[in-house]
């Protein structure tokens, strides 16, 4: 049943600390192999996955790392590439490597000088594209620039164009000067009918020429949406913020929640107060004052609340944080600061809403994840934005959690929550992060990162009783203070889930059976196999006829008591009896114990899986003949 307290007694809890020496608990996983970071990326911070073939690309916001899994317990880096960025986030297609970039020191060479002035024609902020037909030797082959560079992006394959793919861009950055870009500028739609706010933007890639990609819209797809409901301070958090007003922190109003803004920010933000009176060294006294005194405008401009017309309700979000697209069945959730959203994307270039959701209990919509046949959305809160410990004792089991939802007539319905259940302490940055579906037939579950909070496997087939069946987790980094590490994404990927950790490296597990999963289930999940995965786009999975699918149904059926324990035994005894025979014999018995079931659906409390596993048996029959 799903926990509205942290458990104290996890095996998660009071592990020690230490970067590549922390204490360690897992459950329900094999881990297969730990590799550190090659030297030029030790000590950065490490992002997200996408995979190709035997191969991962990993980002980094110091560019990005190929690694080969073939042999998944020594991967083996394959390429270095220096090109720093934040985030330096991946996807790949075909021949294609995309990297997003946002921050102010992103340069168009890659280098890493950075960028010293506030207007540079130096500056990267967009998607870098890459040709990997070498995969050893990338070519840096163009880039798109946008008004508020590429936070994170999502590649759409249209099953109808052959000719192109899209990419769908997320930019939270403030809006670039004009004069660095031309054509960009802010403020609200109603008075600035060309802001750069307020919408998302869509590139269209052609596959024969990569270097011609552009932009090809940019939907405003927030139209109409004001700000959400928010909710306060948890009591960790309030003792926080009491704390830091006594010693003098930059504290902001952000989105309704009071904030300690991040040293990294406000270093940053001070930096660019002394050049803007052509000082040098360190900020002084009065430069800490005008700071302070130009937080709320400073903030104001970032989320979208300066320039025209602000009577009225406050406007609704301006950017969507991540965007993940299900082509099979022609939506998109959109993660969108104070929402979630559904989009129709069958038209590639022009995104439409259908839904919206709001919830006082999300502070930041992060990401989103369906579940197979398109009927359940899963969307992730990133309360403190992910440099923040957010799964303290004290923290509330429904915030800094997954929402998840039904598609029900074209609108999302409310289910429940799903939190990692076990608390983390005051030095662990930990929020719900990114994931991916395992592809275990009749069954909807997912691999979750939790940042420091480590690895979460769940099952929420019934979207009101999610429950966890596997982790991993590691000590902090550090016992006296945070410092920012832990799992950033973790995907199941051709029977391994491969973790992208953020200070330690790569990590490669496997699922071992258990009471919530069994060796069929996982043999039958391990059957699927991908050309490429990316982290914001989903492909819709089905299995081949086999003995370990059908032999899943049963499984579940046993641990759901849907079939009688003398039936069970019965139709495992079938089953074993059919795979041991060959050609029309085996097919003959197949059919003859598909009938048998189609009868046991009707006196069966799980009548729905009895008859999917008769379709199954009756396939694997076909397939046999």
């Amino acid at each position: 049943m799903p926990r509205t307290t942290p458990n104290m007694n996890d095996p998660r809890v009071g592990l020690k600390a230490g970067l590549f020496d922390a204490g360690e608990a897992i459950l329900n996983l094999r881990m297969v192999s730990t590799t550190p970071p090659p030297a030029a990326f030790l000590g950065k911070t490490n992002t997200d996955l996408a995979f190709l073939g035997n191969y991962v690309f990993q980002g980094s916001y110091a560019g990005f790392q190929v690694w080969d899994i073939s042999n998944p317990v020594r991967p083996s880096i394959v390429k270095e590439f220096v090109c720093p960025a934040s985030q330096s986030d991946v996807s790949v297609y075909r021949n294609l490597l995309f990297v997003s970039g946002e921050g102010m020191e992103g340069r168009l060479d890659c280098g890493a000088q950075g960028v010293q002035t506030a207007v540079s024609t130096d500056r990267l902020r967009g998607i870098r594209i890459f040709d990997i037909s070498d995969i050893r030797n990338p070519k840096y082959i163009g880039n798109v620039q946008t008004c508020r560079g590429s936070h994170t992006h999502s590649v759409l394959v249209d099953p109808k164009d052959t000719q192109n793919v899209y990419v769908y861009v997320s930019g939270s950055a403030p809006v670039r000067p004009e004069g660095e870009l031309p054509g960009c500028s802010a403020g609200l739609p109603s008075a600035n009918p060309n802001s750069a706010m307020f919408r998302i933007e869509v590139i269209k890639v052609p596959l024969a020429d990569p270097s011609k990609a552009a932009i090809v819209g940019s939907p405003r797809i927030f139209e109409g949406l004001v700000a959400p409901p928010s909710h306060g301070a948890s009591p960790a958090d309030q003792a926080e913020i009491d704390a830091a007003k006594a010693r003098g922190a930059f504290i902001a109003e952000i989105m309704g929640e009071t904030m300690v803004l991040p040293d990294q920010f406000v270093n940053m933000q001070l930096a660019q107060v002394v050049r803007a009176r052509n000082g040098t060294g360190a900020p002084t006294a009065a430069d800490s004052a005008t700071f302070r005194a130009a937080i709320p405008s400073l903030i104001a401009r970032m989320m979208g609340g300066e320039g025209g017309n602000t009577d009225g309700p406050r406007p609704g979000p301006n950017q969507c944080h991540d965007i993940t697209l299900y082509p099979a069945i022609g939506l998109a959730g959109g993660a969108c600061e104070g929402y979630g959203l559904l989009l129709d994307i069958k038209d590639p270039a022009n995104p439409k809403r259908v839904a919206a959701v709001s919830d006082s209990n999300f502070a930041y919509w992060h990401s989103a994840t369906f579940n197979n046949d398109g009927t359940k959305v899963l969307f992730t809160d990133e309360w403190g934005g992910g440099g923040a410990p957010k799964c303290r004792a004290d923290d509330p089991m429904s915030w800094g959690a997954n929402a998840i939802f039904t598609i029900e007539n074209g609108q999302m319905v409310f289910q429940s929550y799903y939190k990692l259940p076990a608390p983390q302490t005051a030095q662990e940055n930990c929020v719900a992060h990114n994931g991916s579906m395992i592809p275990v037939p009749g069954r909807d579950i997912m691999v979750q990162s939790w940042y420091q909070g480590g690895i979460s496997i769940f099952d929420w087939t019934d979207p009101t009783k999610p429950y966890e069946i596997a982790y991993h987790d590691r000590g902090p980094i550090d016992a006296e203070r945070m410092e920012m590490g832990g799992t950033w994404s973790v995907y199941w990927y051709n029977g391994l889930i491969v973790n992208s950790e953020i200070a330690r490296g790569l990590d490669i597990f496997e699922l071992v059976p258990s009471e919530y999963l069994s060796q069929n289930e996982i043999d039958a999940a391990k059957s699927v196999r991908y050309e490429y995965l990316n982290p914001q786009g989903q492909t819709q999975y089905t299995w081949a006829p086999s003995f370990a699918v059908s032999r899943s149904y049963v499984d579940q059926l046993a641990r759901n008591g849907g079939l009688s324990a003398s039936r069970i035994a019965a139709v495992r005894t079938a089953l074993s009896n059919a795979e041991s025979a060959a050609g029309s014999a085996r097919s003959s018995a197949l059919t003859a114990l598909a009938t048998q079931l189609d009868g046991d659906a009707n006196g069966s409390k799980d009548s729905a899986r009895v008859r999917t596993l008769a379709a199954s048996v009756r396939e694997l029959a076909t397939s046999s003949n």
